[in-house]
């Protein structure tokens, strides 16, 4: 077992049917103390059914499960030192904001004199002082997250889970609470695991973050080096917006491979162990996207037709039109030079090899 991981499964397995399709398959995951881990994924990916299994409320068919080095999958939910926040915040609605974040305690039979004392320090954590009397029916979203956090976190968890607790949440308050949870761990310390289907918190939050999809966990890395080197076409295409060029291995140097694409064009990209007639694909970045008049030296490129051009605000979104009908998306900074007006211009879109990721079709 890795010394630093808090939470650990190992060839974790979830089939809901003797010989049906397995929602989870075999995935193994580490999660250090004091991490904050998202697992991000579609809908359907098995990511909320894996920190289900975590939390205790789905037995794993198949696999192991530690917590702080304990084998738990057999034991039940109350005795693994794990807490659950979910989507709809499951507050008791007859109970004000003081006695839902006391709630825990009370049932362990904790002094009132206690309990006063560190649902206080909670509330001030939480910056809800002044709403110690409300009902949940008188909270805000973010309120009522809070006060779910809170209750959460009052028994000193191990590990705090997340089942996409933002998902209510109108847009401006959703990224207001972003950083406030971010900020929030990293005060207390405590171990977050969270689920979404949201790449852009993903990115915004997590000092990791694990890529599911269909069951399997596809790349696990910081945000950066999952929006920078994507190890597979599903991560490359599913985190944020990129380009995917197809293409074929044609022919193989030291450092670097000539891939043939469907354009007729020849395109050099680093070696990563490719095979000749290998089919791969490039993942651009629209950002790390140039249109020029006539490619630099050293540049990669395409040829293509002016297609598009929108104004997005702090951004100029261009639609580039290639020769066999694929699109290819540009974002550059608004106030960039731009020397093409018409529609069919013809143009190079081009960008630089570092710039490119070369990942198996």
């Amino acid at each position: 077992m890795a010394e630093k991981a808090i939470v650990q499964l190992v060839s974790a397995f979830k089939s809901y049917e003797k010989d049906g399709e397995p929602v989870v398959k075999g995935i193994s995951l580490d999660v250090e103390k004091g991490e904050f881990l998202t697992i991000l994924g579609p809908s359907g990916c098995g990511k909320t059914t894996t920190l289900r299994m975590i939390a205790g409320f789905e037995q794993l068919t198949g696999g192991e499960l530690y917590i702080d080095k304990e084998e738990v999958s057999s034991k039940a939910p109350y005795e693994r030192n794990v807490n659950t926040v979910f989507q709809n915040y499951a507050l008791f609605p007859h109970l004000n904001v003081f006695d839902n974040i006391a709630f825990g305690l009370t049932m362990k039979k904790v002094s009132k004199a206690d309990i006063k004392q560190k649902v206080n320090e909670m509330i001030k954590i939480v910056r809800l002082e002044g709403y110690e009397k409300r009902m949940p029916s008188q909270l805000s979203g973010g309120q009522k997250q809070r006060v779910a956090i809170a209750r959460a976190i009052i028994n000193n968890p191990k590990v705090l889970l997340l089942d996409e607790p933002l998902g209510a949440l109108d847009l401006k308050l959703r990224k207001q609470m972003q950083l406030e949870l971010k900020h929030l761990q990293r005060e207390l310390g405590i171990t977050f695991i969270y689920v979404t289907h949201d790449q852009e918190e993903a990115l915004t939050m997590s000092d990791r973050i694990a890529v599911m999809n269909e069951g399997n966990i596809e790349q696990i890395a910081s945000p950066e080096e999952i929006y920078e080197r994507p190890t597979t076409k599903f991560v490359a295409d599913f985190i944020g917006e990129t380009n995917l060029i197809e293409g074929k291995v044609s022919s193989i140097e030291k450092e670097d491979v000539l891939l043939e694409v469907e354009e007729g064009e020849k395109i050099r990209v680093e070696n990563s162990d490719f095979s000749i007639g290998e089919l791969v694909c490039i993942a651009v970045r629209p950002e790390r996207l140039k249109i020029k008049e006539k490619p630099d030296r050293g540049d990669e490129w395409l040829r293509g037709t002016l297609k598009e051009r929108i104004y997005i605000g702090a951004a100029l979104r261009t639609v580039i039109e290639l020769n066999n009908g694929r699109e290819i998306v540009i974002n550059e900074f608004a106030g960039e030079k731009f020397n093409f007006k018409n529609q069919k211009d013809q143009v190079f879109v081009t960008w630089k090899t570092d710039n490119a990721v070369v990942v198996r079709a």
